[in-house]
């Protein structure tokens, strides 16, 4: 357990906390590109408890702004997209998407008051579906070179959900290789053939074993924990007898996302964004190796469990997230459904708000989660002193880092450490986007 302080510390996203430095010094996932579909692509975002307004203009380019009119603070989401920016609806106060006024039409004839305002803007980049954002101070980061960057649009599909609980305990959830075996357990092995788009419903790579069937089988799995120079690299080693051991390699890319793999042939980037102090958006990008992803698929699959415009979750506290006891008691471990986002929802909200980690006892399986925080302080020491966040902050190392290599496979126990890089290298030589090799292995 941890002090109160030090969980405000690690939990707080808000300008001028300690997290909130952190967090503002990489990209946020602040939006869809669907959510700018619309006739009118104009949407208001909430992200480490600021708000914006993201649009695109009349050109295709996006912007962001502070969403406060500089003139009276009235709501530019309300703005009219018209004369190659954002009007606000109240005086006519007209910026482009870089947050330089453009009109001032109330104003008198000759007025030179434009040519003072300037309304904040901040980087932007569109990245495989999902819009990012950089809310900090100077030049924004390079992007890593990941997997779900360097696949091209036809093999990555982009989606999110709204979870009503603080963006760290989100984020924990996805670096506990024990919980699986236990969150997700379900007593009956699906069909294979029905299991595309579904986390653990696949075989894993060389064996014909569902995941479903090792997990639940085999559930004390011994966890490896490694620092890279993106974050963590985690290791679920299950062992299935004298000759066999199932492998789960998965990443913490710090600050807030994982990468996981979802099937031998496609894996999960997933970030926590914070809305605020206590809600988050999951916003995965699914990145598929040989194969065009089927995103029809993917997305009719998502929104049977979310509902637009705001990707809210179907099931939550309001109607006790599905619960069924026979279901419990014949089908799943949690007798909430096969969705194991909701398996998630339902354990990261029922912490509370925000997890009062004073009152936690952390085991030997929580490994990767201790790791974090401790990664998660240091960033925070060394701002505070001065300097940036040590990880993907270098401007000539970050574009190097690819990947990173996460895979489920089976491997000869004396031979896990080899073999589970060998099938990374055979699904990235069956892709014809992927660099054939993983930096930092």
């Amino acid at each position: 357990m941890i002090s109160a302080e030090m969980n405000e510390r690690l939990t707080r996203v808000g300008p001028g906390t300690p997290g909130g430095r952190v967090l503002r010094q990489y990209w946020q996932p602040i939006a869809l590109v669907d959510e700018l579909e619309e006739k009118r692509p104009v949407r208001a975002v909430r992200a480490l408890g600021q708000d914006f307004v993201l649009f695109r203009d009349e050109q295709g380019r996006l912007g962001l702004l502070d969403r406060d009119c500089p003139h009276r603070n009235a709501d530019l989401a309300f703005g009219r997209l018209e004369d190659g920016g954002l009007r606000c609806p109240f005086h006519g106060w007209l910026f482009d998407t870089q947050g330089k006024c453009l009109d001032t039409p109330a104003e008198p004839e000759g007025s030179t008051l434009c040519t003072r305002i300037r309304q904040r803007s901040y980087p932007v980049e569109l990245r495989s579906g999902i819009v990012f954002a950089f809310l900090g101070e100077g030049a924004a980061p390079p992007f890593p070179a990941l997997d779900c960057f360097t696949a091209p649009d036809t093999h990555v599909f982009a989606f999110k959900g709204l979870i009503s609980c603080n963006w760290l305990q989100a984020l924990e959830v996805g670096i506990d290789p024990a919980h699986a075996s236990f969150l997700h357990r379900f007593f009956e092995d699906g069909d294979a053939a029905e299991a595309y788009g579904k986390q653990f419903r696949a075989t894993s790579d060389g064996s014909d074993l569902p995941m479903t069937y090792v997990l639940r089988e085999f559930s004390r799995p011994r966890i490896e924990v490694e620092n890279t120079d993106y974050g963590l690299r985690v290791t679920a080693l299950r062992r299935i007898n004298e000759a066999t051991t199932h492998v789960r390699v998965t990443n913490l890319v710090f600050p807030q996302a994982f990468v996981i793999p979802m099937s031998a042939e496609m894996t999960i980037t997933q970030w926590h964004m914070p809305v605020d102090d206590t809600h988050t958006y999951w916003v995965a990008i699914f990145t598929s190796f040989s194969k065009p992803v089927d995103k029809a698929q993917m997305r009719a699959q998502r929104l049977e469990s979310y509902s637009l415009p705001d990707y809210l979750p179907k099931l939550g506290r309001h109607n006790d997230y599905g619960f069924d006891p026979e279901e419990q008691a014949t089908e799943t471990y949690t007798g909430m459904g096969e969705d194991i986002n909701v398996h998630d929802q339902w354990a990261v909200e029922s912490q509370g708000a925000i997890q009062d980690r004073t009152r936690e006892n952390l085991a030997s399986s929580d490994k990767a989660i201790a790791a974090n925080r401790r990664l998660l302080l240091r960033a925070m020491a060394a701002m505070e002193e001065g300097r940036a966040p040590a990880l993907m902050q270098d401007a000539e190392a970050t574009p190097r880092i690819i990947g990173p290599a996460t895979i489920d496979t089976m491997a000869p126990s004396a031979e896990w450490e080899t073999r589970w890089r060998e099938a990374v290298a055979r699904r990235r030589g069956a892709a014809p986007w992927a660099p054939p090799a993983l930096a930092a292995e």
